[in-house]
Order: structure tokens, then sequence, then C-alpha cells
């Protein structure tokens, strides 16, 4: 298997990771956290999905999924490009509040299948080139990748592990 059939062999395994996490479940349990500033499920996978959107987008230079439609308002937010998750306060995760379950599958379905068509269009070559100079090394198309597979893997795993957590 070559390195982008790897991408989408990962890519391909998270929606069944966060449907997972997700499924059945009532927006007062997504909303949950098991103690108070805890990341509940709704916002670890909010956050996933929107740091997959945020970086693809920049990836594909064009507007994020997020962006278009009703998405941030399903999630009680404001359709900011930059309202990701990270240096969210403990106030600023307990304000992401997912309308269903559903939500959360639609948008990151959106976001996923934007991803697939992506991955399904790269070469052997693109992954080697340079998407971000400010790192030093500077960071390639296959390890941001990596990175942004990295970041959803887990937190998908942080979503479960509290699903377990539900009172």
């Amino acid at each position: 298997m070559d390195a982008k059939g790897v991408l989408q062999e990962a890519y391909g395994r998270l929606p069944e990771l966060i449907g997972t996490a997700i499924d059945g479940l009532t927006p007062e349990q997504l909303r949950w956290a098991p103690r108070p500033g805890a990341n509940s499920i709704g916002w670890l996978v909010w956050h996933l999905t929107r740091v997959q959107d945020h970086h693809l987008a920049e990836l594909l230079d064009t507007e994020q999924v997020y962006l278009t439609g009703d998405w941030a308002a399903r999630f009680g937010r404001k359709p900011d490009p930059s309202d990701t998750g990270y240096g969210h306060t403990a106030a600023d995760v307990a304000a992401v509040v997912p309308e269903s379950a559903q939500a959360l599958t639609d948008y990151y379905q959106a976001v996923h299948e934007r991803t697939v068509a992506y991955l399904g269009g790269l070469t052997e070559a693109d992954l080697d080139r340079v998407v971000d100079r400010r790192w030093d090394p500077p960071v390639t198309l296959g390890v941001r990748l990596i990175s942004v597979y990295d970041d959803d893997a887990q937190h998908a795993g942080q979503a479960a592990y509290v699903r377990g957590l539900l009172p």
C-alpha cells in the first residue's frame, strides 16, 4: 500500500470512531462533562471536525464547510472561520451546544466527503509539497494530513472514553 492508500484507510476509519462515540446520545449527554471545565463529547467531536474542515479548506484554498449553510447555528456558535476550539476556555467549551448527535454526524460527514475527494486526487509527489513554512522543518502536505488525522483520532477516542463515563 502506498502513502496515499494509508491516508485513505486512516481517514476512512474516522466516521465509525465518531459514530461509536455519539450515536444515540441526547443533546444533554453530548454537553455533559466529567467535571467542570472538562471537554464534553459534543465539544470534542465539534472540535475535531472544525480542525479538519479548517485545515482542508486552507489546503484547497476554499471556504470552510462550516461557513456554508447553518452549521455554526446548529452548535450555538457564530460562523467564525477561526473558531476551531484552539484556545477555548472552559466557558467557550461549555458554549458549544450541539442541537443533536445528528448535527455532529451531518457536519462531520460533509467535511469527511470533502476530505475523501481531496485524498483521492493526490499523487505521491503532492505529499512532499511544503504547505507551511512557519515551522522548522517546514510542514509538507503529507505531514499536515497525518497531523490532522492524529488529532481527529485522539479526540474521537477521548469522546468515546467520556461516553463511557456518562452517568
